[in-house]
């Protein structure tokens, strides 16, 4: 079973049909949506302010989201996949975004929707990435536009995947 901390009054609250893995760690003002997944090793630390997570959200292997105390949240639109290993701290994500494997998001990030952070990448804080945007590399930068469809489909493919992947251990 997943620990499930309460820390200066909020107790974390998870929506319907949520997987949470047996060594995830959930801290504090942390909400999800339905049909997320906290992946294996994974921490939401919302002990110094909140964490928001929208609906049908991947959040993969390792990967730690925390906050600034009194500055900086974490939000996270519907039909995200944050990769293995990924950093998130007092960042905002839109909707359909893919955070690839071990990149790592500072505070005050933005990230537009449907857009793709290649595995990897640090963006540095204050970054804003404009919706449909490829960005990669150390810091990362602006690599190209993405096809709307495109982007929206593969994004879709990988978030439809992590909900199947659930039912393996919610049975």
């Amino acid at each position: 079973m997943a620990l499930i901390v309460e820390v200066r009054g909020f107790r974390p609250e998870t929506g319907n049909s949520c997987f949470l893995a047996e060594n995830s760690t959930l801290v504090g003002d942390v909400v999800t949506g339905d049909y997320c997944s906290i992946w294996f090793n994974t921490v939401l630390r919302g002990d110094v302010n909140s964490i928001r997570i929208g609906n049908r959200v991947n959040i993969q292997d390792n990967s730690v989201l925390h906050c600034t105390y009194e500055e900086t949240t974490v939000k996270v639109g519907d039909n995200v996949s944050v990769g293995h290993n990924v950093i998130i701290h007092g960042a905002e994500i839109e909707s359909n975004v893919l955070i690839g494997m071990g990149a790592i998001l500072m505070d005050n990030v933005k990230v537009g929707e449907n857009s793709i952070i290649a595995a990897g990448s640090v963006v540095l804080e204050g970054t804003l990435i404009e919706p449909g945007s490829v960005y990669g590399g150390v810091p990362a930068r602006f690599i190209k536009k993405v096809d709307p469809g495109q982007s929206r489909d593969q994004i879709m493919r990988i978030a439809d995947k992590y909900v199947n992947y659930t039912h393996w251990y919610m049975k």
